[in-house]
C-alpha cells in the first residue's frame, strides 16, 4: 500500500508573503504587455475568436444570427451554418475573459488574474512536492519563463487551461495526502473545466494522475483479493476518494458533450471539426482551409523534436540553463538522489507528487505527436524565430512550464546547498545564511532571471514590429467615434472578419455604434446597406501590401465616406492626369457582361472622360472629339470598372482603375460611391498595392486621379 504523502514543512509567514508578491508581481507584468505591447492584439488572429466569443457569451448566445448577412459578416475561424455562425474552439476560455469584461470593463485584468494564479498554484506545487524554498524558487522561474511572459499576454487559451489544470493537480496531490473528499471533488471539477477548455491538453495533463490513480486502485484491490464484500471495498477510503474525482470530472465531459449538441447539433461532434474535420489529433491527412499536409510519422517526430528543442533552449525558466537544472532536479528528488551531495530533504519523501510531475515530460510531448498544429507553428523549418514560435513560443506544450520551472529550482538547490552545505543533514534544519552566502544567492537567482529576460526580448521585439505595423493601420479609427455607422473592411486573407482587423469586431446583435462588413463584393455591400438603409457608411482601405511579415508590410491606411447614389441615369466624369512621355492611351469600361475600349492618340496634360450606367448598361461618352462608346451590358448586380490605360513610348504603361459597385432597382439603378481606385505600373490591376489616396502624394510624377458621379439629365446617348 502506498504511504500517505506528508504534510509540507510548514509555511513561514515570510515564504507565503514573498509568494504572494511574486504571483502579484507576474499579474501586474502581464496586464503590462498585454496593454502596451499588443493594445491591438497580436499576429496570432484566435485572440478576436475567443473575444467575440466572449461578448456573445455576455449576451447569452453561442450563436450569432445574421441570417443572410453572414457571409459578409462571419469571423475569423467561425463556422456558417445555415444563417447561424458559431466559433470552432469551445466557450471556456471566453467565458473567462467576459468575467474580467463584465466587472471591469477590460478583458486584460482577466489575463493578469490567470498569470497570477498560475505562479501561485506553481509555488503550491513546488512547495506540495518537494519543500517551500523550491516552491518560491520554481513560482519566480515559472512568472519569468520567455512563454509564460508573452503567451499569458494574449486572448489564447493556453494559459488559462494551464490554471486549471494546475489546480487539478494541487488538488488531487492534497486529496492523496490528506484524503480529504472535498480536495477529490475539486480535482475532479477543475480537471473537468481544462476539458471544457481544451479536451486534447487536459487529457494529456491528466494521464500520469490517471495512471497513479489507476495504480492506488489496483494495490487496493491486490490487498482485498479474494474478500467477497465488494461494498467494503467500495468504502475504502482511497477508491472512494479516486470515484470521487472520476465522476465530478466526468460530469463536466457530459457537458462538454452537451455544448457539442447545442452548438454542432451531435454531441460527439466538437466546433473543430465541424469547421475542418481533419484537423484533429492523428496522422495522416491533416487539412484546414485549404492548407494541408501530409503528417507522417516521421514529419511528426522531427517536427516535435525541434518543437521540443526551442522549448527547453528558449522558452522555458532560463532556457537551457533552467533545462539542465530541471535534468539536475529529477534526478536529485529520485529515489536514487543520495548519490548527490546536496540530495533534497523533502515533505513528500515517497515521491509520488514528483513521480506523476514527472509523468507530464512524457505525456505531453508524446500526445503533441499526434498534433500537427506544431508542424503549423514552425513557419520555416529550422528557423525558432519565423511564425508563431517565435513569436509566442511552442504553446501546445505550455503546460511543461511548471514542471520545468519546478524541478529547475530543486536543481538548483540541489547545487546550492551541495556547494554551501546549507542543510544540516542531520535535523534537515536550515542555518542563517551568512552575508557572502546571501550575495551568492542573490546572484545566482539574477542569472536565473537575466538569462529569461534576454530569451524574452527575442520574441517582444518580433511582436514589436507587427504592433507598430498595427498602430499605422489602425490610425483612421484613433480618436474616432462612430454613431449609427457601417464600416467595409478589406479581405487581405480571405473571406473573414478580423483576419487580420481583430479589434474591428461587431457586436453579438449586430446593432452596435459601427457594423464592420466585408468589401467588395458587390452583392454583399448592397446586402448589407439595404440591412442597414439609415446608417452611414464608410469603406477601410489601404494602399500596400498586407504581408505576414512585418517587415514587408507597409501599409497607408484611409478611411472614407461613402454614399447610395441612384436615379434613372447617372452620369461618371472621370479626369486623369498625363505624365510626361506618354504617347497613346487605351480606355475601356468593364462588367460581368462584357467590355468595350476606345484608343486615344497624344494625350497631354490630363485626359478627361465621361461614362454613365442605368438599368442596360453602362457606356463610355464622348473622348477626344470621337464618337459615344458602344454600351456594354450589366447584371442586376454588378461592378463597373473603369480604366485608362497610358503608354510610354519604351511601351511601359501606367493604368488608372476605378471600380463601382452598381445594380439595377425600381426607379433605375444605383451605385456606391466614391469607387475604389488604383494606380498601377505595368499592369491593369495591382490591388491595394496600387490604392489611391487622394489625400497624398503619389508615387509618380504627373500622377491625379479625379472623379465625381452625378444623376444625368435626359436620355443617354446613342452611338455616331
Amino acid at each position: 500500500m502506498f504511504d500517505r504523502l506528508r504534510l509540507p514543512e510548514r509555511l513561514h509567514p515570510r515564504e507565503r508573503l514573498l509568494a504572494a508578491l511574486v504571483a502579484a508581481v507576474s499579474g501586474l507584468a502581464v496586464f503590462l504587455i498585454a496593454s502596451e505591447l499588443f493594445p491591438y492584439h497580436s499576429s496570432n488572429h484566435d485572440e478576436g475568436v475567443y473575444l467575440q466569443q466572449a461578448a456573445m457569451l455576455l449576451d447569452g448566445q453561442f450563436h450569432l444570427f445574421p441570417g443572410e448577412l453572414a457571409e459578409a459578416v462571419r469571423p475569423w475561424f467561425f463556422v456558417e451554418d445555415g444563417g447561424r455562425l458559431y466559433p470552432k474552439y469551445q466557450p471556456l476560455p471566453a467565458g473567462l475573459y467576459a468575467v474580467g469584461m463584465a466587472l471591469f470593463g477590460e478583458p486584460r485584468v482577466t489575463l493578469a488574474a490567470i498569470a497570477a494564479g498560475n505562479v501561485a498554484l506553481v509555488y503550491s506545487l513546488g512547495a506540495m512536492v518537494f519543500d517551500r524554498r523550491v516552491g518560491l524558487l520554481a513560482a519566480v522561474g515559472f512568472a519569468t519563463a520567455p512563454m509564460t511572459l508573452v503567451t499569458s499576454a494574449v486572448f489564447l487559451p493556453y494559459a488559462p487551461t494551464t490554471l486549471f489544470n494546475l489546480a487539478f493537480a494541487v488538488a488531487y496531490l492534497h486529496a492523496f495526502r490528506t484524503g480529504r473528499v472535498t480536495s477529490a471533488a475539486l480535482a475532479g471539477g477543475t480537471i473537468g473545466v481544462a476539458f471544457l477548455m481544451r479536451p486534447y491538453t487536459a487529457v494529456l495533463f491528466a494521464a500520469p494522475f490517471v495512471l497513479h490513480a489507476t495504480r492506488e486502485i489496483a494495490v487496493v484491490l491486490r490487498e482485498r483479493a479474494g474478500e467477497a464484500d465488494t461494498t467494503d471495498l467500495l468504502r475504502t477510503a482511497a477508491v472512494r476518494r479516486q470515484a470521487i474525482t472520476a465522476v465530478v470530472g466526468l460530469a463536466f465531459v457530459a457537458l462538454t458533450l452537451a455544448y457539442n449538441a447545442a452548438v454542432t447539433g451531435s454531441a460527439l461532434t466538437f466546433p473543430y471539426e465541424a469547421f475542418a474535420p481533419r484537423d484533429g489529433p492523428g496522422l495522416g491527412r491533416r487539412e484546414i482551409l485549404g492548407h494541408s499536409v501530409e503528417y507522417s510519422l516521421p514529419v511528426a517526430l522531427r517536427t516535435n523534436a525541434e518543437v521540443l528543442w526551442y522549448l527547453l533552449t528558449r522558452w522555458v525558466p532560463a532556457g537551457a540553463l533552467g533545462t539542465a537544472l530541471a535534468g539536475l532536479g529529477l534526478l536529485a528528488g529520485s529515489p536514487a538522489r543520495r548519490v548527490l551531495p546536496g540530495g533534497l530533504s523533502t515533505a513528500l519523501e515517497d515521491g509520488d507528487g514528483r513521480v506523476v510531475l514527472a509523468g507530464l515530460f512524457v505525456t505531453v510531448p508524446a500526445g503533441n505527436v499526434l498534433f500537427w498544429g506544431n508542424y503549423n507553428i514552425l513557419a520555416t523549418p529550422g528557423d525558432p524565430t519565423d511564425g508563431l514560435l517565435g513569436q509566442f513560443g511552442p504553446f501546445y506544450h505550455f503546460d511543461l512550464l511548471a514542471p520545468v520551472a519546478i524541478f529547475g529550482a530543486a536543481g538548483a538547490l540541489a547545487l546550492w546547498r551541495a556547494r554551501t552545505g546549507l542543510t544540516d543533514r542531520a535535523s534537515g534544519a536550515v542555518p542563517a545564511l551568512p552575508a557572502g552566502r546571501v550575495v551568492l544567492a542573490a546572484a545566482l537567482v539574477a542569472v536565473l532571471l537575466g538569462t529569461s529576460v534576454v530569451l524574452a526580448a527575442g520574441p517582444v521585439e518580433r511582436n514589436a514590429a507587427h504592433t507598430d505595423t498595427y498602430e499605422e493601420a489602425y490610425q483612421p479609427f484613433e480618436d474616432r467615434e462612430f454613431e449609427n455607422a457601417v464600416v467595409f473592411l478589406p479581405t487581405p486573407y480571405g473571406d473573414w472578419l478580423n483576419h487580420p482587423f481583430q479589434a474591428l469586431r461587431n457586436d453579438p446583435g449586430f446593432d452596435g455604434d459601427a457594423v464592420y462588413a466585408m468589401g467588395p463584393e458587390p452583392a454583399g455591400e448592397f446586402a448589407v446597406v439595404d440591412a442597414y438603409p439609415d446608417r452611414s457608411y464608410y469603406r477601410y482601405t489601404y494602399r500596400g501590401e498586407w504581408a505576414p511579415d512585418p517587415s514587408e508590410r507597409e501599409v497607408e491606411p484611409l478611411l472614407a465616406g461613402q454614399s447610395l447614389r441612384s436615379g434613372p441615369r447617372l452620369a461618371g466624369q472621370t479626369t486623369v492626369g498625363i505624365p510626361d512621355r506618354v504617347t497613346h492611351a487605351r480606355v475601356r469600361i468593364e462588367t460581368d457582361a462584357g467590355v468595350t475600349t476606345r484608343g486615344v492618340s497624344d494625350p497631354d496634360g490630363e485626359l478627361e472622360l465621361g461614362w454613365s450606367v442605368d438599368r442596360e448598361g453602362a457606356r463610355l461618352g464622348s473622348l477626344a472629339g470621337e464618337a459615344v462608346g458602344t454600351e456594354v451590358e450589366t447584371e442586376r448586380v454588378d461592378e463597373v470598372v473603369v480604366l485608362v490605360r497610358l503608354v510610354q513610348s519604351a511601351g511601359a504603361t501606367l493604368t488608372y482603375r476605378q471600380a463601382t459597385p452598381v445594380r439595377a432597382s425600381e426607379s433605375g439603378v444605383e451605385a456606391l460611391w466614391p469607387p475604389e481606385r488604383t494606380v498601377c505600373p505595368l499592369v491593369d490591376d495591382c490591388g491595394r498595392e496600387g490604392t489611391y489616396l487622394p489625400d497624398r502624394s503619389t508615387r509618380y510624377e504627373g500622377v491625379a486621379f479625379e472623379t465625381n458621379l452625378t444623376e444625368a439629365a435626359g436620355d443617354p446617348p446613342t452611338d455616331g
